[in-house]
C-alpha cells in the first residue's frame, strides 16, 4: 500500500512538472483577424511590421531549380574570397554532400573563413570521416541543439533553415538539402524536386543577421564588422523581408505571415508544400477566401511520391475539410516535390525552408523570404502549372468513402504530427 502511494506520488509529480515546462514554453496562439481591403502589393509594410521585420528595396532574385542549384552553389563557394556560412538541417553521406565538403575544404585551405552550422537531428549521418576533414582543414562546423543532457527539453526544436552567404554580398535561402536524391531534374522517384533563390542586393545584411543568430548561440562568437555586414548598393528593384523571428510565449512570426496573406488574398493562393497539415483556423481562412472569389490550390506529394508517408497520411486527416470549403488539392505520385512556396494573387510570393505545419510555423527555426515582385510570382506559378500537369486532382465523394483503414491511419499520423 505505501509503495502503492509512493508510486502514485512520483507520477502526480512527474506530471506537474510536464504541466509547468509545458506552460513555460508555450506561446500565445490568438484566432488571427485581418480586417483589410488593400491589395497586398500595398501591404508590404504592414507584413513586414507584424512579423517583426522590415522591407527592404533594391534587390535581385534569380529562382533555380532541383539539381542546378548544386552547381551554382559550388561555382560561388569556389569564389569566396573572405567567408562562406552555410545552415543546413539534412546533410547525408553521398555524392553530392562529399562534393560540397570538398568545396568548403578548399577554400578553408586557401583562408577563407569556412562557418556550417548544421542540425544535429537532421545531419547526424553526414559522416564521421566527412566531419574530421572539415574540421582538420579549419571549416569551424557547429551542431544545432546537440544531443545531450542539457539540451534535454530542447530535442524536438530543429534548425530547418536552408541559408548560405557569401562574403556578405550573395545569399542562397530555399529548401534545398544536402542528399543525393537533391540531384537531377526531378525525372523520376529517386530525384527530387526543390527551388531555392539566389539572392544580391541589401537583403543579404538580413540574411547575414539570420545566420548569426544560430551561430552566435551555438558558439559565442560574434560576427562584427564590415567585412560582414558590408555596405551594398541598390542590385535591383524587388522589394523583400525575411521572417523568422519566433518571439518567446508570443505567436511565431511565420505563422503569422502564412495566416495573414491568406486572409488578404483577393484573386488566388498557389501553394506548393511537401508536408501540408493546416490547423482549423487556417482552414477557415481559406475557406473564407474562397468564398471571397479567391481560387486556392495546394500541390503536394501523394504518399507514393513523399519521402515521409507518416505525415502525408497525417495531412490526409483534414482533406475533407479542405475541399468542403472549396480548396482545390493534388497530389504528385512521381517523386518528392520538396519546395516550399506560396504565391498570392499572381505578385507576392513566400518561399523557404518553412513547411505549412504547426512543426514549422511553431517549433522549428525557420526561414522564409516574403517578396513583392510579379515576375518571380508567375515564375513560381508555371513551376506549379508544370507539375500539377502530372498530378492527381482528389475528389471529394471519392475520399469521403476512402477506406476505414486509409482513415485510422490517417488520424493516428495526425495525432504525433509535431514529432515528424
Amino acid at each position: 500500500m505505501v509503495a502503492s502511494l509512493w508510486t502514485l506520488g512520483f507520477l502526480a509529480v512527474i506530471a506537474l512538472l510536464v504541466i509547468v515546462i509545458w506552460s513555460i514554453r508555450r506561446h500565445r496562439d490568438p484566432k488571427l483577424e485581418v480586417q483589410c481591403d488593400a491589395p497586398i502589393d500595398d501591404l508590404v509594410t504592414s507584413l513586414a511590421g507584424i512579423t517583426l521585420s522590415t522591407p527592404v528595396d533594391g534587390n535581385s532574385v534569380e529562382l533555380i531549380e532541383n539539381g542546378r542549384f548544386y552547381d551554382v552553389i559550388l561555382e560561388r563557394i569556389a569564389a569566396a574570397r573572405q567567408h562562406v556560412h552555410f545552415e543546413t538541417f539534412l546533410w547525408k553521406d553521398g555524392q553530392l554532400g562529399r562534393k560540397l565538403a570538398a568545396a568548403f575544404i578548399h577554400r578553408a585551405r586557401a583562408g577563407v573563413h569556412v562557418r556550417i552550422m548544421l542540425d544535429d537531428t537532421g545531419s547526424r549521418n553526414m559522416g564521421k570521416d566527412v566531419l574530421k576533414q572539415l574540421r582538420d582543414a579549419g571549416c569551424k562546423v557547429r551542431f544545432f541543439h546537440k544531443r545531450s543532457l542539457r539540451n534535454l527539453g530542447v530535442l524536438n526544436n530543429r534548425d530547418h533553415r536552408k541559408l548560405i552567404v557569401i562574403d556578405g554580398r550573395e545569399a542562397f535561402v530555399g529548401g534545398h538539402c544536402i542528399v543525393d536524391e537533391w540531384l537531377g531534374d526531378a525525372e523520376d522517384g529517386c530525384h527530387f524536386s526543390d527551388l531555392s533563390v539566389w539572392l544580391h542586393g541589401p537583403i543579404v545584411n538580413n540574411l547575414q543577421g539570420v545566420f548569426s543568430e544560430n551561430w552566435t548561440g551555438d558558439s559565442g562568437e560574434l560576427l562584427v564588422g564590415e567585412g560582414f555586414f558590408p555596405k551594398l548598393e541598390r542590385a535591383g528593384d524587388v522589394t523583400m523581408h525575411p521572417v523568422f523571428v519566433k518571439p518567446e510565449n508570443s505567436a511565431p512570426t511565420i505563422k503569422i505571415l502564412h495566416h495573414t496573406v491568406i486572409c488578404l488574398a483577393r484573386k488566388r493562393i498557389w501553394i506548393q508544400n511537401p508536408y501540408f497539415i493546416p490547423e482549423p483556423e487556417a482552414i477557415k481562412a481559406f475557406g473564407a477566401a474562397v468564398k471571397r472569389g479567391v481560387d486556392v490550390r495546394v500541390l503536394m506529394p501523394s504518399t507514393s511520391g513523399s519521402d515521409n508517408p507518416m505525415v502525408q497520411h497525417a495531412g490526409h486527416r483534414n482533406f475533407e475539410m479542405l475541399m468542403e470549403h472549396g480548396v482545390k488539392l493534388f497530389e504528385y505520385p512521381h517523386t518528392l516535390l520538396h519546395q516550399k512556396v506560396m504565391t498570392v494573387d499572381g505578385i507576392w510570393s513566400a518561399i523557404g525552408s518553412t513547411n505549412f505545419d504547426d512543426r514549422s510555423f511553431e517549433t522549428n527555426d525557420e526561414i522564409t523570404l516574403a517578396i513583392l515582385d510579379k515576375d518571380l510570382a508567375g515564375q513560381l506559378d508555371g513551376v506549379f502549372e508544370k507539375y500539377v500537369k502530372r498530378a492527381e486532382e482528389i475528389d471529394l465523394d471519392r475520399w469521403r468513402h476512402r477506406s476505414w483503414r486509409h482513415k485510422a491511419i490517417d488520424n493516428m499520423f495526425y495525432l504525433f504530427k509535431s514529432f515528424f
